[in-house]
């Protein structure tokens, strides 16, 4: 079986800008590429995990997603290398306009419904895996799912810990970026 290390997208990888709707909006984070090449290098499948209710909400189309994530692959990437092995999202919010996605799924995080699908598709290991983000939906997303809590101080992560501390969600790590936090998971792999 594969290990992955699950990665939400904005305030993670990418700058939150909100709803990320446009391709020039996309600003990767400093230190994402090295933190990649890291959890490449020790073996594991990166792949994204995305809340995109902006679908919903009608404030873009899947069609503009697909533009925005190919662009994000296109920057992350590079050199003939890949780094991101799969982007999984939800467009589903039960506030939404467009009726086709406004519902409950069990896709959006803290459901576990993307993580599965990857595990499904990948023959993942949940028990060598890592989640990694910004905000309480991403620890509650984890914990749900038995994966290794990583929390980002990018993005919503100063008001996540405290949310986290309410909810007695125990985080393995706080890390200041995505570089910080290869740099926690390749000491454990020694």
């Amino acid at each position: 079986m594969k290990k992955a290390i699950f990665l939400d997208r904005d305030g993670t990888i990418n700058h939150d800008v909100g709803y990320l709707s446009k391709k020039k909006d996309i600003k990767i984070l400093q230190g994402a590429h090295e933190a990649l090449s890291v959890f490449k290098s020790l073996g594991y499948l990166n792949i994204v995990v995305t809340n995109q209710s902006g679908i919903a909400r009608g404030y873009y189309t899947e069609e503009d997603l697909k533009d925005i994530h190919d662009e994000f692959l296109n920057l992350l990437n590079s050199d003939n290398r890949v780094l991101i092995d799969d982007i999984f999202y939800s467009p589903y919010h039960t506030e939404g306009i467009v009726k086709k996605y406004t519902m409950e799924s069990n896709t959006r995080k803290p459901g576990t419904g993307m993580i599965m699908l990857a595990v499904e598709k990948y023959e993942i290991d949940l028990n060598q895996s890592f989640l990694i983000g910004d905000s309480l939906v991403d620890m509650q997303c984890a914990r749900n799912a038995g994966i290794k809590k990583i929390l980002v101080m990018t993005g919503y992560g100063d008001i996540t810990i405290e949310k986290c501390k309410s909810e007695n969600i125990h985080i393995e790590f706080i890390a200041a970026d995505l570089k910080s936090a290869a740099e926690f998971i390749g000491k454990m792999q020694i």
